[in-house]
């Protein structure tokens, strides 16, 4: 299953947040990798608009496995700060995959 996210980084935060990008410990790209989430990447406009792309077996499974991880947490609660959201929310909370509408 392909699955597209999108949010939004703060315009301030831009260069920060790609720089965090660069340098993603160890024990959360492995995490991802246990939890399901394939062929993951990360797309970043001028403007702020993150795209977020994955290939996973099941979304909400995916999700919820990192949900469990400690570093997961440790992670969503350092980056929560670069992202227009609700006062409080967490950026992996505010992923809400889009309808894929066509493939090639």
């Amino acid at each position: 299953m392909r699955t597209c996210l999108v949010l939004q980084v703060k315009p301030d935060r831009l260069e920060e947040y790609k720089e965090r990008h660069r340098n993603v410990w160890p024990e959360m790209q492995a995490a991802l990798r246990e939890t399901g989430w394939n062929n993951y990447s990360l797309f970043l406009r001028s403007d702020g608009l993150l795209v977020g792309y994955l290939e996973t077996e099941d979304f909400e499974r995916a999700r919820a496995g990192m949900a469990k991880r400690e570093v997961n947490e440790r992670w969503q609660r350092e980056m929560a700060d670069f992202f227009v959201q609700p006062k409080g929310g967490m950026p992996d909370r505010a992923m809400q995959p889009l309808e894929e509408v066509f493939h090639l």
